[in-house]
Order: structure tokens, then C-alpha cells, then sequence
């Protein structure tokens, strides 16, 4: 399975390992969908059909891969002005939302498809996505600086999602000044009955009160714990 993983080929290595360019930004995404991917693949050679990383990927394509695409559009390539490569990244993008939209469905039950059908979905996604990555950083290149970071720019850095992907959210690990940002787009998330837990060494009242009142979301709240050195507060999605 390991030659049928396509992998990113770049003379600067310590460029696409920075969080401060596209290239890295870039890395960072590739790796996270071809982790899952590597997942949901394991579990298909086995000729079943791999429910649970099919739903971690789709998460993660939906929440990142399309939140990277609509920054880019907002944030980074009207700052190149207009010309012709523009209005290819643009279709490129088009074509990446179709994709990424295929195995969403297939995930919600919308698209069923054979084991089979599904491994070739995944596996063209990887190389689509890594093709585009390449020659987005390539052609912004030839417009000017090398990309800078997405990030860089105001958008969410990609790391969070990690940092509140499981059913524990620990709001200490998060930047202070953007943890109700970060726990309220992974309560966007949550599916109807889901539930999450919170954590944090400060009381988390006023973020329960400003999730509740914020018309966000209908959610239901329980403390588990209330200080003094630890407030936990499990929530629920109720619709």
C-alpha cells in the first residue's frame, strides 16, 4: 500500500516544514489527509467497509481542507491582483470542493459505493490534493514572494483542529485569546446528540453562557467538576 501513497516532492525542505508559508501550511494539511487516508486504506484491503476513518476523514476534509481553500480565495490570492493563473486556481478549487464533496457524501450515506470504488476515491483525492498543493506554491511563486501562510494572514492556524478533534477538549493547550474561537468551531461539529468534554484551570461559566446566548448551536451543558484547580463541563449537541 505504501507505493500507492503518492508523497510531495520539493527542493526546500525547511520551507514546506514552516508554518509561516504556504508550502508549510500546505505540508502540514497533505499529512493530516494522507494519515487518514493511510487509515480508512488499511481498513478497505480487508474488503470491509471502513465506517469510522471514513468519518474522520470527511471531518477532516470538510473542516480543513475546504476552510484552507476559502481562505486562500478571501485572504491570499486577491493580494496577486488579477492575472490568468488566478483564474486557473480558481477551477483548480472547484474541482478540489467537487472532490472533497464526493467523499463527504460517502460518508454521510449519501453516495454509497463498493469498498473498492471508495480506495480509488481516496487514493485519487491524495494525488489531486498533492498536485494541486505543488503547483498552487509554483505558480504563486512566479507572481511574486513565495506564499505566506494562510495563518499568517488572520485565518485559524490548522493545528487547532488536533487540539480539539477527540472527545476531550483541554482549553489550556489552546491560545488564550482564541480558545472560545477554537472550541466554538469544533462545537460547529458536533453532530445531533454528540457530546464533548471541556476542560480548563478556569471556570468555563462564561463560556458556557456566551456559547449559549451566541445563537450558535442549540447546546446542553452539565459540570462534571467545578474547580477549584479543574472545571470540566460536558456538552451536548441537541439539534
Amino acid at each position: 500500500m505504501n507505493g500507492d501513497m503518492p508523497t510531495r516532492q520539493s527542493g526546500d525542505v525547511a520551507t514546506r516544514q514552516s508554518g509561516d508559508s504556504l508550502a508549510g501550511e500546505h505540508a502540514q494539511l497533505l499529512a493530516q489527509v494522507t494519515a487518514r487516508a493511510r487509515d480508512l486504506l488499511a481498513v478497505a484491503a480487508q474488503s470491509r467497509w471502513p465506517e469510522r476513518e471514513l468519518q474522520a476523514l470527511a471531518a477532516y476534509l470538510r473542516a480543513e481542507v475546504i476552510r484552507q481553500i476559502s481562505d486562500e480565495e478571501r485572504l491570499l490570492l486577491p493580494t496577486y491582483g488579477t492575472a490568468p493563473v488566478l483564474a486557473w486556481l480558481a477551477r483548480d478549487h472547484a474541482r478540489l470542493r467537487a472532490a472533497v464533496d464526493a467523499m463527504v457524501s460517502a460518508a454521510g450515506g449519501k453516495r454509497r459505493c463498493s469498498v473498492t470504488r471508495l480506495a480509488t476515491m481516496t487514493r485519487d483525492l491524495i494525488t489531486q490534493l498533492s498536485d494541486h498543493f505543488t503547483t498552487e506554491e509554483r505558480l504563486l511563486s512566479g507572481l511574486g514572494a513565495p506564499a505566506a501562510a494562510t495563518a499568517a494572514l488572520g485565518a485559524h492556524p490548522h493545528r487547532w483542529y488536533a487540539l480539539t478533534e477527540g472527545p476531550v477538549v483541554d482549553l489550556d493547550s489552546l491560545p488564550a485569546a482564541k480558545a472560545t474561537e477554537a472550541v466554538t468551531d469544533r462545537l460547529r461539529r458536533l453532530r445531533r446528540d454528540e457530546e464533548i468534554e471541556l476542560r480548563s484551570s478556569h471556570d468555563l461559566n462564561s463560556l458556557c453562557w456566551w456559547l449559549s446566548a451566541s445563537g450558535r448551536g442549540d447546546y446542553g451543558f452539565a459540570y462534571l467538576r467545578e474547580g477549584p484547580d479543574q472545571w470540566c463541563v460536558r456538552v451536548t449537541r441537541r439539534r
